[in-house]
């Protein structure tokens, strides 16, 4: 496994454009483990609708940056408080959704810092029932990356604010409130480390066994595809929020797999149009979807026959082609 260098960059469209670049690109005979911080922003899950997840006068108000990354999951907070941990590894079915494994390498050393974390739920890592970390994954059937967040000292007050969380979200973690349900790392530890310390903890775990050099730096043309990338689609607007559609019907429900959000036009009783938003950790393109169900008639048994035909799973999590016709049709 490498380290790669970022440079200490805190840029959120560069990071973001950073991992993507790494994941499709680097010869995946090797592992990579990359970390970064990022100045005030909200990563957007990649089938989220952006205009409903955040406050936007808040954000403005405070000049946080909106960048959607190229996962699923739902909507994070990320300051200067916040390190992200990304592992990339070749692409297997004994990786995709088994966040335990990625997840081990930082829960051995919160133990070794005198915290008893673990893996809790489809992706957090918890101490004590509260979130320090959420995790999500990509793939590309080629390639893959495992990444998360770790909050170490993040202004949770931000996290509170900058973020529209949905009322049934809350409720189906059985808490009151977004501010009772996470927690920062240095709040459970015996004596004050930095953020910095804390990675250094990490990379000394990982990289136990490494003799030689471990750090991977990008060469200069490297670098140069992963800042035209950033330009390109980390600070568009389309990639970033998209044009929030107009629908005759919306139809949402919260699965134990993540929250579904159909928005459909329907004319003359034909689907004419479908957009498809959520913060479930599917891997495939909902544009796939979203086409097949375009010209059906708005019926169960016709959307039910198509859907059938689909591996919804590798989209959505684990739901049945009749399951999902019958929610968007009821």
């Amino acid at each position: 496994m490498f380290l790669i260098d970022n440079k200490n960059i805190t840029d959120p469209a560069i990071n973001l454009a950073l991992e993507e670049y790494c994941v499709r690109n680097l010869d995946m005979k090797n592992d990579y483990l990359l970390f970064y911080i990022n100045a005030p922003s909200i990563i957007i899950g990649k089938h989220q609708n952006t205009i409903e997840e955040i406050n936007q006068e808040y954000i403005k108000e405070k000049g946080i940056h909106v960048v959607r990354r190229i996962s699923g999951g739902g909507a994070v907070y990320h300051d200067e408080g916040n390190l992200n941990f990304s592992f990339m590894t070749k692409h297997s079915h004994e990786s995709i959704h088994n966040f335990r494994l990625f997840t081990e390498p930082v829960i051995k050393v919160l133990a070794e810092l005198g915290i008893n974390a673990e893996l809790n739920g489809r992706n957090d890592i918890t101490v004590s029932g509260r979130k320090i970390s959420g995790n999500a994954q990509f793939t590309d059937t080629k390639s893959m990356f495992s990444h998360g967040t770790l909050l170490f000292d993040t202004k949770l007050e931000d996290v509170v604010n900058a973020l529209n969380v949905r009322q049934e979200k809350i409720e189906s973690k059985g808490i009151k409130s977004v501010r009772s349900r996470v927690a920062n790392i240095s709040e459970f530890l015996s004596r004050k480390i930095t953020i910095d310390e804390f990675k250094k903890n990490i990379i000394e775990s990982v990289f136990t066994d490494k003799k030689d050099d471990f750090v991977y730096q990008l060469s200069d043309s490297q670098w140069d595809d992963v800042m035209k990338l950033s330009e390109s689609k980390y600070r568009s607007w389309d990639w970033n929020y998209g044009r929030s559609p107009e629908f005759d019907l919306r139809k949402t429900k919260r699965f134990s797999f993540g929250q579904i959000d159909f928005r459909i036009n329907v004319k003359d009783g034909i689907i004419t149009g479908v957009r498809i938003f959520g913060d479930f950790l599917g891997h495939g393109e909902l544009s796939d979807i979203e086409d097949i169900l375009t010209g059906l008639k708005f019926q169960e048994d016709e959307i039910r026959k198509v859907l059938s035909e689909s591996d919804l799973k590798n989209y959505f999590g684990d739901i049945t082609a009749e399951e999902m016709a019958e929610f968007v049709v009821s």
